[in-house]
């Protein structure tokens, strides 16, 4: 028996579903790496660290006598600031019927976790610039610590890596695993600056950007001034003047020495790990899912941390 054209459209399936659901790209996250990690808080709300200043010298003058000083104090305190949870649930009406209810349900604890991952990366990095004192150059040892880029229109360019470089030379930090966190509008501004696109041969620092670009996953290809510079999406934003320099769509990219351990500029860690939790709720027919942790970070070391603030809608 043959069907009739007009009936053939009930034998083809003409929108189909896949199986498969489309996920999100997601970068890299890699600011813990650059945290000093507190283990030692097994109760209490509030850390604190004291610290001794220098010792003094003095010029001795025969027959008088010695005068005998103490070592000045300070005290860095420490507080957990952060209770975070990123929740989730499925009915029992939803599992009937949807087609993609078990994808669904795999996707929630590596959602969470994520998001909550993230979180703590945005977060490091804006304690991290909270820790200085915004629109004021933050000078030690009479170098600025915080600057408005200085290429044209807020830019950065290489005297700026310079420039960071000094100012940690001057406050007496390790000039060992220089780290560069940067915005991926001052990738973008180094790949167009005209310099760098006229180079047709290899020269030193910057041979063959102009062929390959500057970044490969989240790290530039190259060292600048012995900084690796890492590119990240969640710098925070500062619209500031400095010095007669102002960002109207700024950014703060971060210059520091991660040495490791007592070097590092930013200290913190968790309280409470990401903790899963589920169950199902009998009154709602529902099963719930719930990732929770408690964190806090804060600038550590103001002297190994330079910030420069670049605009962004340069791009």
């Amino acid at each position: 028996m043959a069907f009739a054209v007009n009936n053939n459209e009930h034998l083809i399936r003409s929108n189909l579903w896949s199986r498969q659901l489309k996920e999100l790209l997601l970068d890299d996250l890699y600011a813990m790496k650059f945290v000093r990690v507190l283990t030692e808080f097994p109760d209490g709300t509030t850390l604190n660290i004291p610290s001794l200043g220098e010792a003094e010298v003095s010029d001795y003058t025969e027959g008088q006598a010695v005068r005998y000083s103490q070592f000045d104090t300070g005290n860095y305190t420490f507080t957990w600031d952060k209770y975070q949870y990123s929740a989730n649930a499925i009915t029992e009406k939803f599992k009937r019927d949807s087609f993609y209810a078990q994808e669904v349900i795999s996707a929630f604890l590596p959602r969470q976790h994520r998001a909550l991952m993230e979180a703590v990366e945005t977060n490091i990095f804006a304690k991290a610039n909270a820790g200085q004192t915004a629109s004021n150059l933050n000078t030690i040892n009479s170098a600025d610590h915080r600057w408005v880029a200085s290429g044209v229109n807020e830019t950065m360019v290489a005297q700026d890596f310079a420039k960071a470089k000094y100012a940690l030379t001057k406050a007496n930090v390790p000039l060992v695993n220089l780290v560069a966190v940067v915005d991926p509008s001052v990738a973008y501004a180094f790949e167009t600056q005209p310099n760098m696109v006229n180079l047709l041969t290899p020269q030193p620092m910057w041979g063959n950007i102009v062929h390959d670009g500057m970044t490969t996953g989240f790290k530039f290809r190259f060292n600048i001034f012995g900084f690796d510079v890492y590119v990240s999406n969640y710098l925070p934003t500062a619209n500031e003047t400095i010095d007669g320099r102002t960002t109207a769509s700024g950014v703060a990219n971060f210059f520091f020495s991660a040495a490791g351990g007592d070097v590092n500029p930013i200290i913190g860690g968790f309280r409470q790990m990401p903790t899963v939790y589920s169950e199902f709720n009998k009154d709602l027919q529902q099963t719930e899912y719930l990732t929770i942790a408690e964190y806090g970070f804060k600038l550590y070391r103001p002297e190994n941390m330079v910030i420069v603030l670049t605009d962004t809608d340069q791009v």
